[in-house]
């Protein structure tokens, strides 16, 4: 891309460093658990790449407002749009399939967003993460036979987040990303800290006898996305899933909807 597009060189080799620095981040993660303060900070200082090369708009597009000069607010802004994203992702991989089959979805709703939008060149990057998703979704679908670890969930939501900001479709990708962003607010409300996955002892479902999916009522246990769509009764973990895959389809639904306001 940079070859042919020289003249967009500053946006592809931001995403390009942002990427890798949360993916290495991710790595050592999956190594030796990282402090779950320590986690978040670091993938805020990923985002720097494009703070210094200056590859972004500050100028975001807002629903029945239209754009709006955030010249000094916005770079400050930025550490967030990758941080959160990357660690909402993460939080959301608990399931086979769920990382690489909800964060298509996204992708391709990045995608008909800034095609929409006439912006091919930016479209290229949800364009190359989607054909990689649903790649790795063949072999992470249930019963998968490769697992990411954090160095993949990590470093898929920081693309989702550079994406946004590289393409200008903040409000669409937040919209978009929903059921991961309300999936992370329940789990840490819950909690009422940050924490690790592996710091709690009583999780959020349990598995029946059968094989299939329950809530646990257990104290203690955190609130999160799957456990809410248990509570109308036990599920297979492909029927889990599939909620999942519809929710965050109707989240991106509604994000194509949201960018009719700026066309």
């Amino acid at each position: 891309l940079i070859y042919f597009h020289p003249a967009r060189s500053r946006e592809y080799l931001s995403f390009i460093a942002t990427v890798l620095l949360v993916g290495a981040i991710g790595a050592a993660d999956d190594l030796k658990p990282l402090n779950p303060r320590l986690k978040p900070l670091l993938t805020a200082v990923a985002s720097l790449p494009i703070v210094f090369l200056g590859a972004y708009d500050p100028r975001p597009a807002l629903p029945f407002i239209g754009r709006v000069r955030l010249t000094i607010a916005y770079p400050l802004l930025i550490p967030f749009g990758i941080a959160v994203p990357a660690n909402a992702v993460n939080m959301m991989d608990v399931l086979n399939g769920a990382t690489p089959g909800t964060c298509a979805i996204v992708s391709l709703a990045a995608l008909a967003s800034l095609l929409l939008l006439g912006r091919v060149d930016e479209a290229s990057l949800p364009a190359i993460l989607l054909g990689a998703l649903l790649a790795f979704y063949a072999y992470n679908k249930f019963p998968a036979k490769v697992f990411s670890g954090d160095v993949g969930s990590l470093s898929v939501g920081a693309a989702l987040g550079a994406i946004a900001i590289l393409g200008g479709i903040e409000v669409v990708m937040v919209v978009a990303m929903m059921p991961h962003i309300m999936n992370a607010f329940y789990g840490l409300s819950s909690i009422g800290r940050l924490y690790e996955r592996r710091e709690i002892q009583a999780r959020p479902i349990r598995m029946l006898e059968d094989g299939r999916l329950a809530v646990n009522l257990a104290k203690g246990a955190p609130i999160t996305l799957t456990r809410i769509i248990l509570a109308q009764g036990p599920l297979t973990e492909k029927g889990v899933l599939n909620v999942m895959l519809a929710l965050t389809a109707f989240s991106s639904a509604l994000a194509m909807v949201t960018l009719t306001l700026f066309l």
